[in-house]
């Protein structure tokens, strides 16, 4: 294509897929492709990657081949291709023979824009029908899985280096939502790709909210981000599948409506709460690491890690799956000590290199969860990337949701003292008991009832003094050692003992309790009928079972409120609601329109 620039590519997307315009580096990615360059972009969780290679294989010639990692993300992609008028298929495992046999023909009669291929099938034998088509270009979905350094690594994804071999005359584009700059340049260098353009979009999801808590009671906790969202759809990601079922099977029985996924149910069952879970028949889905590359589902309202990820890359890819359609939505946190234990452990037979680069990765993360300072800011610099903002808006930091202690730093110059005069020599239970003034045999023996230190807390109880010493731990200014985490005071611990260094320490929930604040407003629901909305979500529901789709390949979230909020009565409204183009106002449109105008006759309100 010579002239790429004649592409009129915002009518495109008003025509097929109803946006009118374009998300940031969109234009710049379709370029690349329109133009034969070749490229990496890395646009966040619901930047509208996928949209960077849809639209230009639409118009040019050819059929573009698109490699992705799981059947049920490839099925998602086509059926809502399907939905927006794009003529587009997949070949995997999961098809008959004869659903294989007719796709053929359509591929030689040129169609069939998109196919979609998982990288097993593309290296492997197979594949020799594409040699007798036209391809347009080739392009790697999930691209970090190429990578060593990549958080979800796939050896089948490694021997794509091979395509240039086997068609050297066309152009390979690779796309991911997570990628360090070392991940990008092993993207590069794997797929053997020719000065690429890297297209670097911002890791920030500004509609996100980030909340980070110390796990002390599960169940309590993630229940009470549950509640938050009543009639919403959420992922819950557990550590362990044990975790997962007896989570799961704590909710179901106080009425919420979830559904476990994990390695270890047989591959009915997995299917079956997964379709579940797509088909809004379960609110919530927990689940293992296992679940979600492969789902597109553009409503997820909250996540809630029950646990701690071994990456920041794994967090930011899993609580990305929140607010993919724009609006705004929550990422819960609940982590412990024993996360942390539990994943060095599991790093503990890796080769040293690796084990090292791991470790490092773990500490990263952990040092999140502890950490106070604003959430967005901090993913942002892990990733490279500076936040422009003092005040993010959106987490529990910026929020003033962390509720920190007034004299952090009396309390932890007592903490710090009373470890030194143990001589460094106990741990942090006996310390806490130290501090509490309790009158144990033991204490006592020890003669420990006669520091300066006993006793010098005394309006916390033994629970909360703990409390301290962890997170005194987590910043720092204290170290655990040996076999029996004796604890033992740092370099930043003695700055605070001299005065010369000020540590954070929260607030224990029991004293002084402060209402959570409110999440930030946002304008996604200004104007917005609720009740009108609770209706199109039936009717929405109701065309998705009868299609044998996910709901939200019907409509987004965000079409449903602006069509709540405009109230549109004709065809041509219609396609002024976002998200509705023109394939889908030719299918859908007679159905949400008469809802529409029934509504609004039977509550008294004006149509648009």
């Amino acid at each position: 294509m010579d002239k790429p620039f004649e592409i009129d590519f915002p009518e495109i997307l008003r025509k097929h897929w109803g946006f009118s315009g374009f998300l940031p580096l969109q234009r710049e990615a379709m370029e690349c492709v329109l133009s034969g360059r070749e490229s990496i972009v890395i646009l966040p969780t619901g930047g509208g990657k996928s949209l960077c290679f849809q639209a230009p294989a639409l118009v040019m010639e050819g059929t573009a081949v698109v490699v992705s990692p799981l059947i049920a993300l490839m099925k998602d992609q086509v059926d809502a291709l399907a939905g927006w008028g794009i003529p587009a298929a997949r070949i995997d495992s999961s098809l008959t023979a004869r659903e294989k046999s007719e796709i053929f023909p359509r591929l030689r009669r040129g169609e069939i824009k998109i196919l979609y291929l998982s990288p097993e099938r593309l290296i492997g034998g197979g594949t020799e029908f594409l040699r007798d088509i036209p391809l347009s270009f080739i392009a790697i979905d999930e691209a970090h899985c190429i990578s060593h350094w990549g958080h979800d690594f796939r050896p089948e994804y490694r021997q794509l280096g091979n395509l240039k071999e086997r068609f050297p005359k066309i152009a390979l584009h690779a796309y991911t939502a997570t990628a360090t700059g070392p991940v990008r340049e092993d993207i590069a260098r794997q797929l053997k790709l020719k000065d690429p353009e890297i297209l670097v979009g911002s890791f920030d999801r500004p509609n996100l909210v980030y909340r980070v808590r110390r796990r002390t009671a599960r169940l309590d906790q993630v229940r009470a981000a549950l509640d938050r969202h009543r009639k919403e759809s959420g992922i819950v990601y557990c550590l362990r599948r044990r975790d997962v079922d007896e989570l799961c099977a704590a909710l179901t029985s106080r009425g919420y409506r979830a559904v476990p996924y994990h390695a270890g149910m047989s591959d009915s069952d997995r299917k079956k709460s997964q379709e579940d879970f797509i088909t809004e028949q379960a609110e919530i889905i927990v689940a293992t690491i296992a679940f979600g590359m492969g789902i597109d589902k553009s409503n997820v309202r909250f996540v809630v890690h029950a646990a701690m990820p071994k990456t920041l890359e794994h967090y930011q890819q899993e609580s990305g799956r929140a607010g993919r359609d724009g609006l705004e939505a929550e990422c819960c946190l609940f982590y412990s000590g024993a996360d942390f234990m539990i994943w060095k452990h599991l790093l503990g037979e890796m080769p040293p290199e690796p084990r090292r680069v791991a470790l490092e990765k773990l500490n990263r993360m952990y040092r999140y969860c502890t950490g106070l300072s604003c959430r967005h800011k901090s993913l942002l610099n892990y990733f490279g990337q500076e936040f422009p903002q003092a005040n993010c808006g959106a987490c529990d930091a910026c929020l003033g949701e962390l509720n920190l202690l007034e004299d952090s730093l009396v309390v932890a110059q007592k903490i710090l003292s009373c470890v030194v005069r143990l001589k460094e020599r106990f741990g942090a239970d006996y310390t806490a008991l130290v501090l509490g003034g309790s009158r144990e045999e033991r204490i006592l023996k020890n003669g420990h009832d006669r520091l300066t230190t006993y006793g010098i807390l005394p309006e916390y109880s033994r629970a909360e003094i703990r409390g301290f010493i962890e997170q005194l731990a987590d910043e720092g200014y204290l170290v655990k050692t040996g076999e029996f985490n004796v604890l033992a005071a740092t370099e930043s611990g003695w700055r605070v003992m001299r005065g010369e260094e000020t540590p954070k320490l929260l607030q224990p929930p029991e004293k002084k309790p402060k209402k959570a604040a409110a999440k930030p407003a946002r304008d996604s629901w200004e104007g917005v009928d609720t009740g009108l909305f609770e209706a199109l979500r039936d009717l929405r529901r109701e065309i998705a079972a009868e299609s044998s789709v996910p709901a939200y390949i019907v409509f987004g979230d965000r079409s449903l409120r602006d069509m709540a909020r405009l109230r549109p009565s004709t065809p041509a409204g219609f396609l002024g609601v976002s998200g509705v183009g023109e394939a889908k106002k030719d299918r859908y449109g007679d159905r949400f329109l008469e809802l529409i105008k029934d509504y609004c006759a039977s509550h008294g309100l004006e149509t648009g």
